[in-house]
């Protein structure tokens, strides 16, 4: 059983590797793993909110029944973690930073460059602006047509992710999508987020392979 599936591992990584969809450095996993800072956070929807601040026009806050009721989306993507493994053809749905964007929910001054992701316990990470109002970034409510698991970032969670359709959109590792997430702040400036300041990478391209700084 195990032999088989060792196998069967292996003759999809040499397909994703054929169609130049694995990373320098990345190799294929059939499974999920689950790697996290600090423990799991308990989910409360009368209590939860997310935030929109910063650089826009004006600050926006949904409750979790607001936040249910925004467009959805739904995005097929190949994950890449930085401690090297990739998992190919995830499919997720959630809310598009682009489509709230382009439908006027959220205005964003000229004066924005960066975001940061701002999640429970007060972890932080950063992308540029540019990356975030990508299709492959999604604010990600569901996986696989399920609600998320809590391990895998309960209720939402941002998701950043490799598009096989549209190989010219940068893709950064995975940790550049903050689970548990409560906001986006718009920024004018770049600003490190937690793993940043722990010395990995600030653009974390993974076709370049920038995992530490």
């Amino acid at each position: 059983m195990f032999a088989f599936e060792g196998f069967d591992r292996r003759k999809e990584e040499d397909r994703i590797r054929a169609e130049g969809r694995l990373p320098p450095g990345q190799s294929l996993t059939l499974k999920f793993p689950v790697l996290h800072y600090g423990p799991i956070p308990i989910f409360n929807a009368a209590a939860w909110d997310l935030r929109i601040w910063g650089e826009v026009e004006e600050e926006r806050r949904w409750t979790w029944d607001e936040f249910n009721q925004l467009p959805r989306t739904r995005i097929k993507v190949d994950l890449h973690c930085v401690t090297a493994w990739s998992k190919t053809d995830t499919l997720w749905e959630g809310v598009s930073v682009k489509t709230l964007v382009e439908s006027g929910l959220i205005k964003i001054k000229p004066t924005a460059t960066h975001v940061m992701q701002h999640a429970e316990y007060g972890f932080t990470v950063n992308l540029p602006l540019e990356i975030i109002l990508q299709e492959n970034f999604l604010l990600a409510t569901h996986f696989e047509g399920e609600p998320l698991t809590p391990e895998h970032g309960y209720p939402m969670r941002g998701v950043v992710g490799a598009l096989p359709s549209q190989k010219k959109l940068e893709t950064p590792y995975l940790w550049k999508g903050a689970k548990w997430l409560r906001s986006l702040e718009f920024m004018p400036n770049d600003r490190r987020g937690f793993w940043e300041q722990a010395g990995y990478h600030n653009r974390a391209n993974v076709w370049r392979e920038e995992r530490y700084g």
